[in-house]
């Protein structure tokens, strides 16, 4: 009779340890508490909480969310109830899992975003941070921190003198070379790199003529944005030495298995969960079923595993 293959699903983030390299993406999975009913939070490989700044934010009035084919516009605008209340309301619940906590955290200027990591990395139960760099600077004009690689080294920098637990940077994919902000961030500190932040789209009403977002603009997300993600997932592993957590479109274990070939250490399920609340723990599974079906014992054994036939490379 034949053993079963034993499959080591655990992998790192430079000290970050996760049973499994499936966490959920920021904004899609609300502060944990509100998926509890139909997930079981220690399955998560990691869990990364709505985006947080250091004063509640109402966000964007409404509509602010569309589904589109293939996908979805947001125009939520950051809407969260601040470092204060979660440490105080949410936190508490979090840390009874198993399951490492990192935040998403944001801020308009430099040093809000540093006095936010500053408040976090003090709080026991938090595993890391994740610095959304999408957000407008107001201190530049409104340009995105991420759209430039000097605000993008400044903010990351910043970050990390402020900050006592792993950093992850979130880049927006809404620039010309992304490995060009890769590289600065990289050289910043940074501790891992997560990619991509939604693109921006817009939707129009043709009877009304009328935009259907309030904001007319929004990010887009969904399988429309995959293969996008993909590849400058795949790009920005030839650039960096730190690791890389591949998001953008992954509804499916091979959507998920396909970041992991070209070097994604993780993943981040978003928009997934909207449309599937199990959508998290299905990809685990199936992940865990291609590696025995395969008879590859450790996952990573799979990470970086893409060949590139001729001169590509």
């Amino acid at each position: 009779m034949e053993q079963a293959v034993v499959t080591q699903l655990k992998v790192t983030l430079g000290e970050l340890e996760l049973n499994n390299p499936v966490m959920t993406a920021s904004g899609t999975f609300g502060y944990g508490d509100e998926y509890s009913s139909f997930v079981d939070l220690n399955r998560v490989g990691g869990l990364i909480v709505k985006g947080l700044s250091l004063e509640p934010k109402v966000g964007n009035p409404p509509p602010r969310i569309m589904e589109t084919r293939a996908g979805m516009l947001n125009a939520i605008g950051l809407e969260n109830i601040g470092v204060e209340a979660f440490i105080k309301d949410k936190l508490p619940y979090l840390k009874q899992f198993d399951v490492p906590v990192v935040v998403n955290i944001f801020g308009e200027t430099v040093d809000e975003y540093a006095s936010v990591a500053e408040i976090l990395s003090d709080v026991s139960g938090i595993a890391g941070l994740e610095v959304n760099i999408s957000c407008p600077n107001v201190e530049k004009g409104g340009m995105a921190f991420g759209c430039d690689a000097e605000a993008a080294f400044a903010v990351t920098r910043k970050v990390k003198e402020h900050s006592r637990v792993p950093v992850i940077v979130k880049l927006t994919p809404n620039v010309t070379d992304i490995t060009h902000v890769a590289k600065h961030v990289e050289r910043a500190g940074a501790d891992a790199i997560s990619l991509i932040n939604t693109l921006m789209g817009m939707s129009v009403d043709v009877d009304k003529r009328k935009p259907h977002l309030r904001n007319i603009t929004g990010g887009l997300s969904g399988p429309a944005i995959m293969p996008v993600a993909l590849r400058m997932v795949w790009e920005v592993v030839q650039t960096v030495s730190i690791p890389v957590i591949g998001i953008g479109g992954i509804m499916t274990a091979n959507d998920a298995l396909e970041f992991l070939v070209v070097g994604a250490k993780a993943v981040q399920v978003g928009t997934a969960n909207f449309v599937n609340p199990h959508a998290t723990i299905d990809i685990v599974e199936g992940i865990e079923e291609y590696l025995r079906a395969n008879d590859i014992s450790d996952v990573n054994e799979l990470i970086g595993s893409l060949t590139v036939e001729g001169d590509l490379l």
